[in-house]
């Protein structure tokens, strides 16, 4: 099974784009009684949980519908009359209280032999939903993350398409550079105007927008709290409490610095992404993507776009750092993959004729990683040293995802 998009851009013919998660959902609902996927608003939650609703025999419940929602004002009596089909409830955030009840009623499917596949929830990932679901229904969920579309699902051919449009669906497959952008912009305001409201606390939209721009400019940088914090007139503990909600709502991702024991004064604080590199450019206003490769953002966009891409590509329970000592030694990314005691090094290059820097060999002195690589624009692999190879994005995706 496979969920299929289709892309169409200008002349090129149209081709199917087959979501990576898909079955490891079908493998969850298969072993849990309930699942939860959760990502961004408009990542393609609701289509991925209808096309495993054609394969069985299932309810759908959109908690936004009034309708749906009057149905659900006595769950204990409307949902165990579907006992024997997968029920879909769709922005559960809407009624967390619904975990409550979902919890007597797992137990009584568990007693009557009925002990997985009953719910699939959706949700844009609030704090709110994983409190409650984590509280009221320990040892009956499981969680998974849909992220929009990265390197390994649209190819080399789409690549350049991912890294200016970014992976929302509705924005990567949009008519034109200009329908995508004014795509973006729109989720843009959505969020800040009416979702981030609902799912967290009232912040101030121009605020966040302001926030959300200043992350942006500084893609990949280190998280400098209080210098965000006297740009935004509030105080160090305010900003981090905008950034753990953005992190929370799965649009920006801290990523940690490593802790290994390298006898090295090491950078403490974690770098900061916006996660969709289509966001990051919406948010600076970059158009087309002549106007992304001149920007002095690019590389650091690039490396966004790397990052997610390997880091959904590895396998679960994956552990994903950077590496920076105050010397100057630096990796990009390093990956700790289950049951591997060494890390791989991944070094992040935008353009054709990758280079090894001498931080990065440093750095690879310190820590000795399992594997070594660059990964670049081009899509030839090539040693760059006896123990560095250069590899294309998709190419390095592709083997983690199996490693």
């Amino acid at each position: 099974m496979s969920f299929l998009a289709f892309l169409e851009l200008g002349s090129i013919i149209a081709w199917m784009i087959p979501r990576r998660l898909l079955p490891a959902l079908v493998d969850a609902l298969a072993e849990s009684p309930a699942v939860a996927l959760l990502g961004p608003r408009q990542v393609g939650k609701t289509t991925l949980a209808l096309e495993v609703a054609k394969t069985r025999s299932a309810v759908y419940l959109d908690l936004e519908s009034e309708a749906d929602r009057a149905k659900l004002s006595d769950p204990e009596l409307y949902l165990p009359q579907h006992e024997d089909k997968l029920v879909i409830l769709d922005e559960i955030h809407r009624a967390p209280q619904m975990f409550l009840s979902l919890r007597g009623l797992i137990d009584a499917g568990r007693r009557r032999g009925r002990g997985t596949g009953r719910f699939l929830v959706l949700g844009s990932a609030s704090m709110d939903l994983l409190k409650q679901s984590s509280e009221s229904l320990a040892g009956r969920i499981r969680y998974l993350e849909l992220a929009p579309l990265d390197a390994g699902e649209v190819g080399r051919v789409g690549l350049n398409t991912l890294w200016l449009r970014g992976g929302f669906p509705a924005s990567f497959l949009a008519a034109s550079e200009a329908a995508s952008l004014r795509w973006r912009s729109d989720f843009i305001r959505t969020y800040l105007e009416r979702d981030i409201p609902q799912l967290g606390p009232r912040i101030p939209a121009e605020t966040l927008r302001r926030l959300w721009t200043m992350l942006a400019h500084q893609q990949g940088g280190l998280l400098n709290a209080a210098a965000l914090a006297r740009a935004l007139s509030v105080d160090g503990k305010t900003v981090a409490s905008y950034i753990d909600l953005l992190v929370d709502l799965l649009l920006v991702r801290r990523l940690p610095p490593w802790h290994g024991n390298v006898r090295k004064r090491l950078v403490k604080s974690p770098k900061v992404y916006v996660r969709d590199s289509g966001l990051v450019h919406a948010l600076l206003g970059i158009g087309d993507l002549e106007a992304v490769l001149a920007h002095p953002i690019a590389g650091a966009s690039w490396e966004g776009l790397a990052v997610e891409s390997l880091v959904s590509a590895a396998p679960d329970g994956t552990e994903a750092y950077f590496y920076r000592t105050a010397a100057g030694a630096e990796i990009d990314l390093l990956l700790k993959l289950p049951g591997q005691r060494k890390p791989w090094a991944v070094e992040i290059k935008r353009g054709l004729a990758p280079r090894i820097e001498r931080g990065f060999r440093l750095a690879c002195e310190d820590v000795k990683p399992e594997r070594r690589l660059v990964v670049y624009s081009g899509v030839e692999r090539f040693p760059l040293a006896e123990d560095v190879d250069a590899v294309s994005l998709v190419d390095l995706y592709n083997e983690i995802s199996t490693a």
